[in-house]
């Protein structure tokens, strides 16, 4: 059995940590969107070592996986003082940056059921963000 210990947080450290994790989900959808332009330069069909030699040569690649590790220390430090099931489900918000930088960058179109789906997760952690304590 895993033992937490919790530690004593100020209601200023629980909203950092939600800003925290709002600035990290956009840091994610930045992050997809640099994997989704260096996958698109990938060759059409190839191997294992083409794919793994893609991910450090082709800039817009790393420049995604490196926001990814960037992203996982800003989460680290909003855990420390945040509540884990307010914080993790504000996550969700990447989805909607994605979609809306999908839009923006790859003209990707903005239907009635995206936009449905937005205002679901806007409204999911919401909900769910009222359990907080802060």
């Amino acid at each position: 059995m895993i033992q937490a210990t919790a530690i004593q947080s100020t209601a200023e450290q629980k909203r950092r940590s939600i800003l925290l994790v709002v600035a990290s989900t956009f840091i994610s959808a930045v992050a997809q969107v640099l994997i989704k332009t260096g996958a698109n330069r990938i060759a059409p069909h190839p191997g294992f070592v083409t794919t793994l030699f893609s991910l450090v040569l082709i800039p817009s690649l790393f420049a995604g996986y490196a926001l990814y590790g960037v992203m996982t220390v800003i989460l680290v430090i909003a855990l420390r003082h945040g509540e884990l099931s307010v914080l993790y489900p504000v996550i969700a918000l990447s989805y909607i940056w994605v979609a809306i930088l999908s839009v923006l960058i790859f003209h990707e179109s903005m239907n009635g059921f995206k936009i449905a789906g937005i205002a679901l997760i806007i409204a999911g952690v919401a909900v769910l963000g009222r359990g907080s304590e802060a």
